[in-house]
């Protein structure tokens, strides 16, 4: 049959509409394929507890470490500083960053730029045992799952267990949290913010600069390769006695513009960050951890309140700087009042003055108001509401 010229015509540009649909449906399946393959939905909350030395974040990793929910490492990046001894802070941002966002996706292979080859165990991992993640099912069969897990346990009882584990554990459990002292600004963490396959929260623990440095003195020696990458070449340029203040200013100032910089931030990203002063959470342990819990979605348990309650009202000033367990933790807050001259106060506040007004930390204008416990330094503002207030 022969069909008329104009119904061929109408055949043929139906043909070729149809034609046409088809490859618009194809290209927008491949595109928006591609799209989500490029933006996987993160599978775990990441949150990074951003801190310096001697501020309290071993404690407050711990707040973490002992979830049940949470994969905790406690500053992966020492590995990365112990490697380049001779190196800056500045230099290993970028090193220290592409390691925290590895870890965060559970990519443990990462280390092996930092650690020895051949065969290793999770104990390679600078302070292990500080993660109940890897001191229970299934990196360690050991002990229970479901009990808060003392480090000293755990590092008899788990030392063993191979590497690989490690990697096995991040997977199994919904929040990964990692404690870190080795940023000295936001602006390198910028692209981890905005990595759509992180779901990055970051908590930022300040400490009144006077008790860092009372701390930190009686640290020096376990401290002395950190400090020497921290003040970068000029250290050999200093005095010994000039050494320890200017750290400290090296510090302050990177915890001063870290603060500043949240506020520059898009909203939706500001809504990420979440400023803790130490001093709040010795004065109030269980509401300003309750305050953590909700801000990363975790259940703050009973068993989890009664082991807060317990470590922060233990008797003295605690054991190892290094090490988490009980002490008094308002007494803690407040040592460098009775404990550190105030010719050394009164140096280091004219070295962290800008950074101690910001955060809320008053100035001690004699030795009178230092030792003076009835006087409040610690102000009533809360210097994270400015955060969101402005926004």
């Amino acid at each position: 049959m022969i069909l008329p010229p104009k119904l061929k015509l109408l055949l043929f540009l139906s043909s070729q509409m149809a034609i046409f649909i088809l490859f618009i449906h194809l290209y927008s399946y491949n595109f928006n394929s591609q799209n989500m393959k490029e933006e996987p939905n993160p599978t775990h909350m990441h949150v990074l507890v951003l801190s310096s030395w001697r501020s309290g974040s071993s404690f407050v990793g711990q707040l973490f470490a002992q979830h049940p929910d949470v994969f905790y490492l406690m500053e992966p990046a020492w590995h990365v500083w112990m490697t380049f001894t001779q190196s800056t802070a500045q230099r290993l941002h970028m090193a220290v960053r592409d390691l925290i966002r590895a870890v965060f996706l559970c990519d443990m292979s990462v280390f092996d730029a930092y650690m020895k080859p051949g065969p290793r165990k999770q104990s390679s991992l600078f302070q292990w045992y500080s993660s109940r993640a890897l001191c229970s099912p299934p990196a360690c069969n050991v002990l229970p799952q479901n009990e808060t897990i003392s480090q000293s346990d755990c590092r008899i009882l788990c030392n063993q267990e191979p590497f690989e584990v490690v990697e096995k554990a991040c997977h199994s459990h919904s929040h990964v949290v990692l404690k870190e002292v080795r940023f000295f600004n936001l602006q390198v963490l910028y692209p981890l913010l905005r990595d759509p396959s992180l779901n990055l929260h970051i908590v930022h623990l300040v400490r009144d600069p006077r008790a860092v440095f009372r701390s930190r003195e009686r640290t020096t020696q376990d401290l002395m390769i950190d400090s020497h990458i921290v003040m970068g070449q000029d250290w050999q340029k200093l005095k010994k006695e000039d050494q320890p203040y200017y750290a400290m200013q090296v510090i302050c100032q990177s915890q001063l513009e870290i603060y500043k910089a949240v506020q520059s931030l898009p909203k939706v990203l500001r809504q990420r960050y979440l400023l803790m002063r130490y001093e709040d959470l010795a004065r109030d342990p269980l509401a300003q951890t309750a305050r953590m819990y909700e801000y990363v979605g975790l259940k703050f348990l009973p068993q989890l309140q009664t082991w807060v309650y317990n470590i922060t009202r233990g008797k003295g000033m605690g054991g190892h700087a290094f090490q988490t367990n009980a002490r008094n933790a308002l007494s803690v807050s407040q040592a460098w009042r009775w404990s550190l001259p105030y010719e050394k106060v009164s140096r280091l506040q004219k070295v962290c003055g800008n950074t101690m007004n910001l955060l809320g930390y008053h100035l001690a204008t004699s030795e009178q108001e230092q030792k003076n416990l009835s006087l409040d330094l610690l102000s009533t503002w809360s210097p994270y509401q400015q955060i969101y207030q402005e926004g």
